[in-house]
């Protein structure tokens, strides 16, 4: 770097030439990520690819940031400087490069999961695989997440002497911190071990349809330490993830999304049977909610009050549509009988006995 020792014959002072330096050195730095951006935009228009686009959309700005800081940090050889400004600096470049590295990481991890929730799509009807993939994925993404994070916090504090001195001075007592450690981390490292059982075994998964504490809803969101299940009026119940362990609840869609749905209802004995089978049939082949796998009607209990018990058995693709086509038909078939059999709505029976008959 000769060239930059004067000026029209004039000396440069020694800061002005390592700002010209730094200057230059970030200028290519952003040259260099406006050529990549431009591929990849260019990329964009031929090729209708998600990691493409992703990849744009995610790591665009820390690449920006990235290799200007990376060209920086090669151009310091080239400066003339004191031993302790040349030190403060590499060690706050290379902070910053570390930092940034991870949130590139971090955002890599962003753009396969964009390609993986595109290639597993939960709009699917029988989505069971989907579902299986990206609980698993989600629970993945986080753990990594959390471990770069950790990492990169342990090596920007080890590069400090300071910091490595505590270190070698903490391991002398490891054991007794660990023991300590381990019985107050005890319910942490519960929760993190039953987020990797429910992940792998998959008692739950992302959009199951579950009854739990009552309720019934659905898989919102899996973390390490809790779930979320939405429930049907739009609440969230917000369990620890390991009561899906220890406790027992519903999983409706643990094999499937298909579903039977079921109504019942409470008839007199003078009810025709077959009538009521012909019209569940005319009404389950007219509704779009149908599946066409299941079509039964049957008396399955008489109860005491003088009244049958009848089940009508239908089947749908997944938990909403049965619960829809539920109330559909229980709504028809009741207006059925109304109109066609009246006198077989449920009835009170007395008997009346005159206390004078005989006399």
């Amino acid at each position: 770097m000769q060239y930059l020792d004067n000026i029209f014959g004039y000396p440069i002072p020694l800061f002005l030439k390592n700002l010209i330096i730094a200057l230059i050195a970030i200028l290519l730095g952003i040259s260099v990520k406006l050529i990549i951006h431009k591929i990849f935009i260019l990329l964009s228009r031929w090729w209708d690819f998600v990691v493409i686009k992703s990849t744009i959309k995610h790591l665009r700005r820390p690449i920006a940031v990235f290799i200007p800081l990376l060209f920086l940090n090669f151009s310091l050889d080239l400066m003339i400087m004191p031993a302790t400004v040349r030190l403060s600096l590499d060690k706050a470049l290379e902070i910053c490069l570390t930092i940034i590295f991870a949130l590139i990481l971090v955002r890599t991890i962003n753009v396969l999961e964009d390609y993986f929730f595109l290639k597993y799509d939960l709009n699917k009807e029988n989505n069971l695989k989907e579902r299986k993939i990206r609980t698993q994925l989600q629970f993945v993404r986080k753990f990594i997440v959390s471990l770069i994070i950790l990492i990169t916090a342990a090596i920007i504090l080890l590069s400090f002497e300071s910091m490595r001195k505590i270190g070698a001075g903490l391991l002398t007592g490891v054991g007794i911190g660990g023991i300590i450690i381990g019985f107050a981390a005890q319910k942490s490292l519960g929760n993190l071990l039953a987020g990797f059982q429910i992940a792998f075994t998959r008692p739950i998964r992302i959009d199951d349809v579950l009854i739990v504490e009552g309720e019934w809803g659905k898989v919102e969101e899996i973390t390490l330490t809790y779930v979320v299940v939405n429930i049907w009026d739009q609440r969230r119940l917000i369990l620890p993830i390991t009561y899906f362990i220890e406790k027992p609840f519903q999983n409706w869609t643990r094999v499937s999304a298909d579903l039977l749905g079921t109504v019942f209802l409470y008839l007199d004995y003078t009810i025709p049977i077959e009538p009521m089978r012909q019209e569940l049939t005319r009404l389950l082949n007219s509704n779009p909610l149908w599946d066409k796998r299941v079509n039964v009607v049957q008396v399955t209990d008489s109860t005491k009050d003088g009244s049958i018990e009848v089940r009508y058995l239908m089947s749908a693709s997944n938990s909403s549509r049965a619960f829809d086509l539920r109330c559909n038909i229980r709504e028809e078939m009741i207006a059925f009988i109304q109109t066609n059999y009246p006198e077989s709505l449920p009835k009170k029976r007395l008997e009346w006995k005159d206390k004078f008959e005989g006399i």
